[in-house]
Protein backbone atom coordinates (compact mmCIF):
# COMPACT_ATOMS: atom_id res chain seq x y z
CA UNK A 1 0.00 0.00 0.00
CA UNK A 2 1.28 3.42 -0.48
CA UNK A 3 -1.12 6.65 0.46
CA UNK A 4 0.11 10.18 -0.84
CA UNK A 5 -1.88 12.93 1.18
CA UNK A 6 -2.53 15.90 -1.10
CA UNK A 7 -0.68 19.03 -0.60
CA UNK A 8 -3.03 22.06 -1.80
CA UNK A 9 -0.32 25.21 -1.70
CA UNK A 10 1.04 24.42 -4.98
CA UNK A 11 -1.34 25.39 -8.21
CA UNK A 12 -0.26 21.77 -9.60
CA UNK A 13 1.97 18.96 -8.99
CA UNK A 14 2.70 15.27 -9.21
CA UNK A 15 1.79 12.26 -6.58
CA UNK A 16 3.46 9.04 -8.30
CA UNK A 17 5.21 7.90 -11.21
CA UNK A 18 7.59 5.96 -12.59
CA UNK A 19 10.13 8.43 -10.53
CA UNK A 20 9.15 7.08 -7.39
CA UNK A 21 7.20 3.99 -7.53
CA UNK A 22 6.16 0.92 -10.35
CA UNK A 23 3.56 2.52 -11.59
CA UNK A 24 3.49 2.75 -15.55
CA UNK A 25 1.13 5.21 -15.17
CA UNK A 26 1.78 9.37 -13.55
CA UNK A 27 -0.77 10.86 -11.35
CA UNK A 28 -1.24 14.55 -10.61
CA UNK A 29 -3.36 17.11 -9.64
CA UNK A 30 -3.95 20.72 -9.84
CA UNK A 31 -6.02 23.40 -8.24
CA UNK A 32 -6.19 25.80 -10.77
CA UNK A 33 -7.16 25.05 -14.71
CA UNK A 34 -3.08 26.24 -15.99
CA UNK A 35 -3.77 28.16 -19.46
CA UNK A 36 -1.11 26.34 -21.34
CA UNK A 37 -1.34 25.67 -24.92
CA UNK A 38 0.61 22.00 -25.70
CA UNK A 39 0.53 18.56 -27.45
CA UNK A 40 1.45 15.16 -26.18
CA UNK A 41 2.61 12.84 -29.48
CA UNK A 42 2.61 9.98 -26.92
CA UNK A 43 0.85 10.32 -23.50
CA UNK A 44 -3.00 10.14 -22.94
CA UNK A 45 -4.12 12.30 -20.08
CA UNK A 46 -6.74 12.21 -18.25
CA UNK A 47 -8.46 14.40 -16.13
CA UNK A 48 -10.81 13.74 -13.19
CA UNK A 49 -12.69 17.00 -11.80
CA UNK A 50 -13.04 16.92 -8.24
CA UNK A 51 -14.41 20.12 -7.37
CA UNK A 52 -15.51 23.48 -9.16
CA UNK A 53 -15.24 23.77 -12.95
CA UNK A 54 -13.29 24.87 -15.48
CA UNK A 55 -13.31 25.56 -19.78
CA UNK A 56 -10.71 23.64 -21.67
CA UNK A 57 -10.21 23.66 -25.19
CA UNK A 58 -9.24 20.72 -27.15
CA UNK A 59 -8.41 21.57 -30.94
CA UNK A 60 -11.17 24.03 -32.32
CA UNK A 61 -13.61 22.73 -29.31
CA UNK A 62 -14.00 24.39 -25.87
CA UNK A 63 -15.90 22.42 -23.56
CA UNK A 64 -16.88 23.11 -19.79
CA UNK A 65 -15.74 20.59 -16.95
CA UNK A 66 -17.46 19.79 -13.65
CA UNK A 67 -17.35 17.69 -10.34
CA UNK A 68 -17.47 14.12 -11.10
CA UNK A 69 -16.11 14.94 -15.22
CA UNK A 70 -13.50 12.82 -16.80
CA UNK A 71 -11.90 14.53 -19.74
CA UNK A 72 -9.49 12.22 -22.17
CA UNK A 73 -6.89 14.09 -24.23
CA UNK A 74 -5.71 11.74 -26.93
CA UNK A 75 -2.22 11.92 -28.08
CA UNK A 76 -1.65 14.65 -30.85
CA UNK A 77 -5.04 17.10 -29.22
CA UNK A 78 -3.87 20.33 -28.57
CA UNK A 79 -5.46 21.58 -25.64
CA UNK A 80 -5.49 24.22 -22.88
CA UNK A 81 -7.60 25.68 -19.83
CA UNK A 82 -9.01 28.77 -20.54
CA UNK A 83 -10.41 29.55 -17.31
CA UNK A 84 -11.20 27.85 -14.09
CA UNK A 85 -13.37 28.90 -10.77
CA UNK A 86 -11.81 29.52 -7.32
CA UNK A 87 -12.66 26.11 -6.28
CA UNK A 88 -11.27 24.32 -8.97
CA UNK A 89 -9.29 20.88 -8.26
CA UNK A 90 -8.78 17.85 -10.57
CA UNK A 91 -6.87 15.05 -10.82
CA UNK A 92 -4.84 13.92 -13.69
CA UNK A 93 -3.42 10.42 -14.96
CA UNK A 94 -0.65 10.48 -17.85
CA UNK A 95 -0.75 7.13 -19.56
CA UNK A 96 2.19 6.19 -20.23
CA UNK A 97 4.03 7.10 -16.78
CA UNK A 98 6.96 8.63 -18.43
CA UNK A 99 10.03 10.07 -16.28
CA UNK A 100 12.83 12.45 -16.18
CA UNK A 101 13.56 14.30 -19.52
CA UNK A 102 11.39 11.92 -21.47
CA UNK A 103 8.40 13.49 -19.71
CA UNK A 104 9.18 17.13 -20.40
CA UNK A 105 10.09 16.44 -23.98
CA UNK A 106 6.81 14.98 -24.56
CA UNK A 107 4.77 18.47 -24.15
CA UNK A 108 5.44 20.48 -27.04
CA UNK A 109 3.93 24.66 -26.87
CA UNK A 110 1.44 24.86 -29.55
CA UNK A 111 -0.09 28.50 -30.31
CA UNK A 112 -3.24 30.01 -29.06
CA UNK A 113 -3.97 30.70 -32.84
CA UNK A 114 -3.27 26.88 -33.36
CA UNK A 115 -6.83 26.55 -31.03
CA UNK A 116 -8.50 29.13 -32.52
CA UNK A 117 -8.36 31.72 -29.64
Amino acid sequence: MRLCRGDERPAKGWHLGPWNSDLPVSIGFANEGIDEPHVHERITEIYLVARGSATVRVERETVVVGPGDVLVIEPGERHTFVSSSAEYLHFVVHVPGLQGDEAWLEKTAVSRSELGL
